[in-house]
């Protein structure tokens, strides 16, 4: 006997997919405004990769739907159909097929141009689906010259945004015909989408899988799909953690000095160079000692703001060798090596984006180097670093006061610095004036250690 309703998968595919772009709409339209305004700037940035992650469902949800068309046929139209309503109903379904692949492929073009339409400016933003795993960005994209990527975001977002209201369109025109067939005709074609709404002459389900037991794995297919589906989105809805990870510093040897990378001067090494010290000797006094890092009672932690909202991270793989007497200061130094990928903010966006070209670019400079080049004592337990900061191609010349206290042979290290992130060429293409992300970074360093023996 002919299947008179669709299969549980298709059922289940149809009704997910359909919520996921019921949900897309109000949310793009929401967002765009949002984003303008510094009060929402930050719920906007959520709702966007929100926005991404459900429109990645789409496209792999859709794929699934076609596979299963292909493979399943679907039940037959009513035979009282006119001509134009069943050509209608077929073009119809294409078209949402085109809309459900061309909505979020065009978003995935516009992401991976890495260019904001509405500030007509460059914006890199990672993506990663539901916060579990990246989503790259299209293969040839990044590399374009910069007008070219322009172009495309131009492009690509006008094409999206015509699809989407395209979309609302058909919504409109499909659930108007569903309703048409139930209410009117009355020829069961709503009933064949629908779970548990009879047709005309059903008394049962007996008859309409011809195989009880494929009946039977496609609703558990199709229930699987509907509670990943859910999880997804409870994942989605929960706001970011704040967790705060355990250090791991690992002990390494001095590294021999390296030259400093030239770069041009700046505000920030002018201004230091008024009381920075000379270097250190390069024989070690026998007074200064080395130490040896607790790694659990040790953190290299920053703070900023992003989209109004402040953020706290911290660098989890960092190693030192630190060579200090209070008593010997000209022999006293200190090599910081910082692992940049490890970087933790608690929002899996925020740390995929910081990795990125842009910012740290940890495919081309992983680590990150402060080398201290004198100290000074400040008075009491008060005392200041004079070093070089090097993060990928540019060296800065930073201050970095600090406190010192020992007891008993453990000894504490306390400081705090601001640092100019424009001054190192981070984030410089996408907001380079400070209006998403804060130019000054507050830097918090703590250390732990304990005389080697």
């Amino acid at each position: 006997m002919a299947a008179r309703r669709y299969s549980a998968v298709a059922v289940a595919l149809h009704w997910v997919i359909a919520l996921c772009i019921l949900s897309m709409i109000p949310m793009g339209w929401w967002m765009t405004a949002a984003i303008e305004q510094p009060g929402s700037q930050a719920a906007a940035y959520r709702v966007f990769q929100l926005h991404k992650s459900i429109g990645f469902l789409i496209l792999a949800l859709t794929l699934v739907r076609i596979v299963w068309r292909l493979t399943h046929r679907p039940p037959a139209l009513p035979e009282g159909m006119k001509r134009w309503e069943v050509f209608a109903a077929h073009a119809t379904h294409a078209a949402f097929y085109a809309l459900m692949l061309g909505l979020p492929l065009t978003g995935w073009l516009y992401v991976s141009a890495g260019w904001a339409v509405s500030q007509d400016r460059a914006l890199e933003v990672a993506t990663r689906w539901f916060g579990l795993f990246p989503v790259p960005h299209l293969p040839g994209v990044a590399g374009l010259a910069t007008e070219a990527r322009r172009a495309m975001a131009f492009s690509a977002m006008g094409a999206h945004a015509a699809m989407a209201w395209g979309a609302v369109v058909l919504v409109i025109l499909h659930v108007g015909a569903a309703l048409k067939h139930q209410f009117l005709d009355r020829d069961g074609v709503l009933a064949r989408m629908v779970p548990g709404l009879r047709q005309d002459g059903e008394d049962s389900d007996v008859g309409v899988e011809p195989d009880a037991r494929a009946a039977w794995a496609e609703r558990s297919l199709g229930l699987a799909l509907i509670l990943v589906v859910a999880a997804a989105g409870a994942i989605a809805a929960q706001p970011a953690p704040r967790t705060e990870p355990t250090l791991r510093p690992e002990i390494a040897p001095v590294p021999a000095p390296e030259p400093d990378i030239p770069s041009g001067p700046t505000d920030v090494q002018a201004a230091e160079a008024e009381t920075a010290e000379p270097a250190a000797g390069t024989e070690a006094s026998q007074k200064a000692v080395d130490w040896t890092i607790d790694r659990d009672a040790s953190e290299i932690a920053f703070a900023g703001s992003q989209s109004g909202a402040a953020f706290n991270g911290r660098f989890e793989r960092w190693s030192g060798q630190i060579r200090f007497d209070p008593a010997d200061l000209a022999g006293s130094k200190a090599v910081i090596t910082v692992q940049t990928g490890s970087a933790r903010t608690g929002d899996s966006t925020q740390e995929a984006s910081i990795q990125g070209a842009e910012w740290f670019d940890v495919g081309q400079y992983p680590t990150a180097r402060f080398e201290t080049t004198g100290f000074r004592s400040l008075g009491g337990d008060r005392y200041q670093a004079t070093g070089r900061l090097r993060i990928k191609t540019t060296s800065l010349r930073v201050v970095l006061p600090f406190t010192y206290r020992e007891t008993g042979g453990v000894a504490t290290v306390e400081g705090r610095l601001q640092l100019d992130r424009t001054a190192l060429n981070l984030g410089l293409e996408s907001d380079a004036t400070g209006d998403w992300v804060s130019k000054m970074v507050d830097v918090r360093i703590k250390v732990r250690a304990r005389r080697a023996e």
